[in-house]
């Protein structure tokens, strides 16, 4: 019976048992770098640890698809180019000389079959020439005038000059390949892992040798300057804490105290990690977390990330 009653006693002690710390958690912004095209990492430039600034190269790629896009995309602007520079200079002293030899030529012809053709005529007029000869020098007259009209419009064309209409198109379509040829080369220009932020690298996902897929981070780290400390309080211990109220928060590890003030107090979803320090919380509470800056956060940039701290309650 005395054994029940001692039993009984310690149970309602540690009921009754207050609470005398709060444990959290060290926290700091997290950031990563991916690459915007997919490729093979042919080289790394950093290492986990190392401290890197805005505009420093983590990471080359191989990218030989965007390679192949480019000599593709350089072939067609250097045609087009070759079109727009022929529209607009028109033809050369020789092409011309050609096709006024051409002209002549056709003139000839055209003045042989005109004078075979009224020969034709005057014979046939005096029935001494058949219908299918008058016809077949008619044909021949008909077939050189039409030759030398073809050739009469292409060299007037020549000596006028190529048309307006065709100098646009031509000029739009070197512009269409400039823009072809300036995307791929952007695409070729991102084989290179950029940094476009301050970054303590903690870990390296891919190493050389191996695929790197657009958009999955490769580098990943903490931004400086950046630690926090991380509490979780539920619904019926929350009210002492408000914004800008300033505690002391302690590293265990470190046996330090730092000082802190409350950044904000949020509302942890349902699904949320909650890390709170009075696991015989309501089920139907509302758990918050309070984010804490330190009041000198370069003295905190050494902690462990994710280490365990306490704080006293309020």
């Amino acid at each position: 019976m005395r054994i029940l009653i001692v039993c009984m006693l310690v149970l309602c002690a540690c009921n009754h048992k207050k609470i005398t710390t709060l444990p959290g958690k060290i926290k700091r912004e997290t950031i990563s770098f991916s690459p915007k095209v997919t490729g093979r990492i042919l080289k790394i430039y950093v290492q986990e640890g190392q401290q890197v600034k805005p505009g420093d190269t983590l990471a080359m790629l191989d990218v030989p698809e965007v390679s192949a896009k480019i000599a593709q995309a350089k072939g067609a602007y250097k045609a087009v180019s070759a079109q727009h520079l022929l529209a607009d200079n028109g033809p050369t002293q020789n092409q011309l000389k050609q096709l006024r030899a051409k002209y002549a030529m056709m003139q000839e012809q055209f003045d042989f079959a005109s004078k075979s053709y009224k020969r034709a005529n005057a014979m046939f007029a005096d029935s001494l020439l058949s219908p299918q000869a008058h016809d077949e020098a008619y044909a021949r007259y008909q077939s050189a005038k039409a030759q030398l009209d073809a050739v009469a419009a292409e060299l007037n064309e020549a000596e006028t000059g190529t048309r307006y209409e065709t100098k646009i198109a031509t000029s739009g379509q070197q512009e269409q390949a400039g823009g072809i040829l300036q995307e791929v080369e952007v695409a070729y220009s991102e084989r290179y892992i950029i940094a476009t932020n301050y970054m303590a690298v903690e870990t390296i996902a891919t190493h050389e040798g191996e695929l790197a897929a657009a958009g999955y981070p490769v580098f990943n780290g903490y931004i400086p300057n950046s630690t926090w400390f991380r509490f979780t309080i539920p619904e019926s211990k929350v009210a002492p804490y408000k914004k800008g109220g300033q505690v002391s928060i302690r590293v265990p590890y470190e046996n330090k105290i730092y000082e802190g003030h409350i950044l904000t107090i949020k509302q942890l979803p349902k699904y949320a990690d909650i890390t709170t320090a009075y696991p015989d919380y309501e089920m139907d509470e509302a758990v918050y977390e309070l984010k804490i800056a330190p009041d000198n956060i370069e003295a905190t940039e050494g902690l462990l990330y994710n280490a365990s701290i306490t704080m006293n309650p309020l």
